[in-house]
């Protein structure tokens, strides 16, 4: 149709710096017909760092299949690049996990109800009942998967059933439940926490009213990729607001939340678009 909107692919690349890896690139892409939209990179040093590279190209119509096997025959195998390729016309499938927490999970709905998410979010996930209506309310499968004291590991497995095979990525929108190492190596894909903190300051519970002890002057929130170390995955997105002693816990949560949502709805967002590189225990977002 003309005038629409032409898919975009997403290429990802780290790998050691060296001469030449934007040539060979660039190089293969126009061999193959594609033209490039965007391109960001970083290097750690210039002199045996490691390079990153972010690039949006579009592709013709009689592109070939095989695109990808060539890049990584032909260019990646060579440079030694860990990489990745997205087709943009095809959104992220997002799982959410939530306890009793609404905020967090609300503001992705509510994103995704207005197209302003580019993901496609397939069901959500609770150990209580408490956000049924709503979530069905969105027109989303709703699954209540309780995690009873001494029985944790059946619980997992429930969710590993409705998780695998069907998201690129699962979120936990406030799901105040722990996952153990194996859910996180069996599960398959990568996972987002937003942490009600500014990591790695009061981590684990009740971080607002240990910060209000302690006179803080600042709070945030912390999205992180999740790892089995608990609240020490490499950080996507933080941020702060500043409060003063007049300020009580409750209107330190409240202020929290406020920026909880919106550093989760960030890291989200720019997993989905592939800005994200994991490096070690860091992370480039471009």
């Amino acid at each position: 149709m003309e005038g629409a909107a032409v898919p975009l692919m997403r290429l990802l690349i780290s790998c050691p710096d060296r001469p030449g890896i934007i040539a060979a690139v660039s190089s293969f892409l126009f061999e193959a017909g594609a033209n490039i939209v965007r391109s960001d990179q970083y290097s750690t040093d210039p002199r045996g760092g490691t390079f990153f590279l972010r690039m949006e190209f579009t592709l013709p119509g009689e592109a070939p299949l095989e695109f990808a096997e060539q890049f990584g025959l032909s260019v990646a195998e060579p440079f030694g690049m860990t990489w990745r390729l997205w087709d943009g016309a095809k959104p992220k499938r997002v799982v959410a996990f939530v306890s009793r927490y609404e905020h967090c999970l609300l503001e992705l709905l509510w994103r995704w109800r207005r197209r302003e998410l580019d993901a496609e979010i397939v069901l959500v996930a609770s150990n209580h009942e408490d956000m049924r209506e709503e979530v069905e309310g969105f027109g989303l499968p709703y699954f209540h998967v309780p995690v009873v004291k001494g029985e944790k590991a059946a619980a997992e497995a429930e969710l590993l059933e409705l998780v695998r095979g069907r998201c690129d990525l699962l979120v936990l929108a406030r799901y105040m439940q722990i996952l153990s190492a194996e859910f996180l190596e069996r599960v398959g894909v990568p996972v987002i926490n937003i942490h009600h903190s500014f990591l790695p300051a009061f981590a684990g519970a009740d971080p607002y009213a240990r910060a209000k002890e302690r006179g803080v002057k600042l709070v945030g929130a912390t999205a992180h990729y999740v790892t089995e170390e608990l609240d020490a995955g490499p950080i996507i997105e933080q941020a702060v607001t500043r409060v003063t002693h007049r300020d009580d816990v409750d209107t330190l949560v409240r202020l929290g939340a406020d920026i909880e949502r919106a550093v989760f709805a960030r890291a989200v967002q720019w997993h989905c678009e592939d800005r994200v590189l994991r490096h070690g225990n860091t992370t480039v977002v471009f």
